[in-house]
């Protein structure tokens, strides 16, 4: 399976920043953390989708 990087550097650090909050708290709200992630970094709405889709897949996976 190929990894899917996005673009931009802020929204790498998004991805980054809300993979270990999860690891830390696995029963944490992906919703609450892309939220607090696009305002964090400084994200558009459609990096906030690819967020939401890249861990809604994610979560599929395991």
């Amino acid at each position: 399976m190929a990894d899917i990087l996005p673009e931009g550097e802020e929204l790498r650090r998004a991805v980054k920043w809300i993979s270990g909050n999860l690891e830390t708290d696995p029963t944490g709200s992906v919703q609450k953390l892309v939220e607090e992630a696009i305002f964090k970094f400084d994200l558009s709405p459609k990096d906030g989708e690819f967020l939401i889709g890249f861990f809604r897949k994610r979560k599929e996976v395991d």
